[in-house]
């Protein structure tokens, strides 16, 4: 049985190649513990943001609002809405996707303002591995300075129910 100890003198010390994969796993788990920390702070892939409670329903308007006034097109009925450079945008998750499509310019620095009105969802800017908890009465405000023109893809990485794997969006990003 598990709850006995085995009868006899029954542990060995590691040698031989059990030895070197110790000491090598030992090692590799040493230059984890460094690097991780390291990365965070100077490897320059978080984004800053702050968090702030707001009404659900005050995030929601603003959000729709900011959609209807700086709406440069349509992709598939939703908008796409451009940041002025150094201003602030909003992005919006719902069940199940993200509102609007935000438009941004190459080396200029945004204040993107996201939360979601009814779930917790996962903001997910991919490829560039960005992750972020969002939750409903939480405005989370990201500054960020996109230094790649192109197509980047928003996913959900919270499951927020049957739909969750449709929720997608985009941010385009221009020279």
């Amino acid at each position: 049985m598990s709850i006995f100890h085995p009868k006899g003198n029954w542990f060995r010390y590691p040698t031989g190649a059990e030895r070197l994969w110790v000491g090598l796993a030992l090692a590799w788990c040493l230059v984890m513990s460094i690097t991780m920390p390291w990365w965070h702070f100077q490897g320059k892939q978080n984004a800053p943001q702050n968090s702030y409670t707001v009404e659900v329903s005050d995030f929601v308007g603003k959000a729709f609002e900011f959609a209807e006034t700086n709406k440069v097109g349509e992709i598939n009925g939703v908008p796409v809405a451009e940041v002025e450079p150094g201003g602030d945008g909003y992005l919006l998750g719902s069940m199940w996707r993200w509102y609007p499509i935000l438009k941004l310019k190459k080396d200029q620095t945004y204040r993107i303002h996201v939360s979601s009105s009814d779930l917790q969802h996962g903001l997910s800017i991919l490829p560039i591995n960005m992750n972020i908890h969002v939750l409903p009465g939480y405005d989370h405000v990201m500054t960020i300075t996109p230094t790649t023109s192109g197509e980047f893809s928003i996913v959900c990485n919270e499951f927020c129910g049957i739909g969750h794997h449709t929720m997608t969006g985009r941010i385009i990003v221009e020279e």
